[in-house]
């Protein structure tokens, strides 16, 4: 198969990219010709890593000032944002544009509502178009909502990522081809230490949906009884002074750590002893699931989507009603305090995290673009579990 996958940046750091980037990589791997096309590259070296069969293209080369790439010439008129959900720049409109408009045949993976749109409306009909939403439904602004409604049905079929976001889009697009496949996870590539630091980890955008305003409070809480234990915060954003001020004022400068981007985190998430997650919402959290793979018990905010789709309570971590930080630290603190509950939950939370692993899920995919290739419509009762 020919599949070509559209996202922002192939260079950048995100949920998104590096869940788009491993499925262009296990696709290669089984021996599709794979093209990741990315709208903007500002980075000399890619966040993560790209099988050298995968043909990587960038539409806006930053680098140099700003030049088209290959697969944009700059044809298109000034489109002001009618086409997408206005998070597009009018140049990266229109180079999004040219690129879509010029592909032909093979499969089409667009990542983001304003490619997905832009997809909808100018890829050629010979090319199975196929959206993914990394996000929610009820995330977007109600203007992009109808957007949505109004053109999504022009595609082949749109991928979400949780059964709760799955039943948000089949109410406003019934009858069409709305498929679940989870992001797959990376294998812990160690074995797990039997000795574990007294470390809770977090891991996201230092931006506000991730909520970890709410998590330093909630750890601070949790920390006066547990005073040798350490919160370790990764990811980048511009919330990331205020993160650090907050634990300053809250007296936790020696137990909250601002970690910045690690291309070491499976060898954190190794050797530390809780995962939380304080997300105002979620599309499917990756990082949590990878950390579940190293065998760690997650404190999870039942946000809207995702945490309750991958944890059962009690069993592989424990769920805290939405924004509640004194639920969160109450979580938090006898997960502390119990090492056979963490170790118990955390054995659970490993075999959990196996059922998202790249053999199990890409093979979704892989049937998902032979049906559409084929043309064949897509049987609602074979997906609805999926």
């Amino acid at each position: 198969m020919r599949i070509r996958y559209l996202l922002p940046d192939a260079y950048g750091q995100g949920g998104t990219a590096r869940a788009v980037i491993d499925q262009a990589n296990a696709m290669a791997e089984v021996g599709h010709r794979v093209e990741l096309a990315g709208v903007t590259r500002d980075r000399d070296e890619p966040a993560y890593r790209i099988r050298p069969d995968v043909q990587v293209i960038d539409l806006i080369d930053r680098r140099d000032g700003g030049r088209p790439g290959p697969a944009g010439r700059g044809r298109w008129p000034r489109l002001g944002g009618r086409l997408g959900d206005g998070s597009l720049s009018e140049r990266e409109e229109r180079a999004v544009v040219d690129y879509v408009s010029t592909r032909t045949g093979g499969i089409l993976v667009t990542t983001r509502p304003s490619l997905n749109l832009i997809s909808a409306r100018r890829t050629p009909k010979d090319v199975v178009r196929v959206a993914q939403d990394h996000l929610n439904l009820g995330d977007y602004p109600q203007a992009v909502r109808d957007k949505i409604a109004r053109y999504y049905r022009r595609l082949d079929a749109v991928v979400v990522l949780t059964r709760a976001n799955q039943e948000d889009y089949r109410r406003i697009l019934p009858g069409a081809p709305i498929v679940r496949i989870p992001n797959a996870v990376h294998p812990a590539e160690r074995a797990r230490r039997e000795r574990r630091e007294p470390v809770v980890v977090a891991a996201g955008r230092l931006v506000t949906r991730k909520g970890f305003d709410l998590l330093i409070p909630a750890f601070g809480q949790a920390a006066r009884r547990h005073s040798e234990w350490e919160l370790r915060l990764f990811g980048t954003g511009p919330d990331r002074d205020r993160l650090a001020g907050l634990a300053d004022d809250l007296g936790l400068a020696k137990n909250v750590t601002l970690m910045g981007h690690s291309d070491r985190l499976d060898e954190e998430l190794e050797g530390a002893s809780i995962y939380a997650l304080s997300s105002r919402s979620e599309g499917l959290p990756l990082a949590m699931l990878e950390a579940m793979g190293h065998g760690l018990p997650v404190a999870a905010f039942d946000c809207p989507s995702g945490p309750r789709e991958v944890l059962a309570h009690e069993v592989d971590g424990l769920l805290v009603p939405p924004g509640d930080t004194g639920g969160m630290a109450t979580a938090l603190e006898r997960l502390m305090s119990d090492d056979g509950l963490r170790r118990r939950m955390g054995d659970a939370a490993a075999q959990t995290a196996g059922n998202y692993a790249a053999e199990v899920v890409m093979p979704l995919y892989e049937d998902l673009f032979a049906e559409l290739l084929a043309r064949e419509p897509i049987v609602d009762s074979y997906w609805t579990n999926r």
